[in-house]
């Protein structure tokens, strides 16, 4: 199954990075526009299975023209296929980091479940 849900996708010196007004705790990072449209949509599929699979109701995505524009972000549409995302089935985790990291982390919009799976495809190969 098939949703299309609308991001912000915003420029900034350090990259682009997508958030999605509709489901405020899904947002992803990347250096390229291609690789962050990519992430955006495998994390946009991550997490309405993630929400489905508590049986929350999905949000309604809002109008596009509802998004508001600014100078160094603009609004777009992404697709997500949750049959892909169902086949790599997530589990929660819990982690203890000092919270100083945590603060700064969080200060910047860093997704720590992205951050912690990139860690691990890397660190494992």
């Amino acid at each position: 199954m098939q949703y299309i849900y609308p991001a912000i996708i915003h420029e900034d010196p350090d990259g682009l990075w997508a958030e999605f007004p509709d489901l405020p705790s899904c947002q992803t990072f990347a250096d390229t526009m291609d690789e962050l449209l990519t992430n955006a949509s495998e994390a946009l599929a991550c997490e309405l299975v993630e929400s489905l699979s508590h049986r929350d109701k999905l949000p309604a995505a809002r109008p596009m023209q509802s998004i508001p524009r600014e100078e160094t972000s603009y609004p777009t549409l992404i697709r997500a296929n949750i049959n892909l995302a169902k086949s790599s089935r997530s589990v929660k985790k819990t982690l203890t980091i000092p919270a100083w990291l945590n603060d700064r982390a969080r200060a910047q919009g860093i997704n720590f479940s992205k951050t912690l799976h990139d860690a691990l495809l890397e660190k494992i190969g």
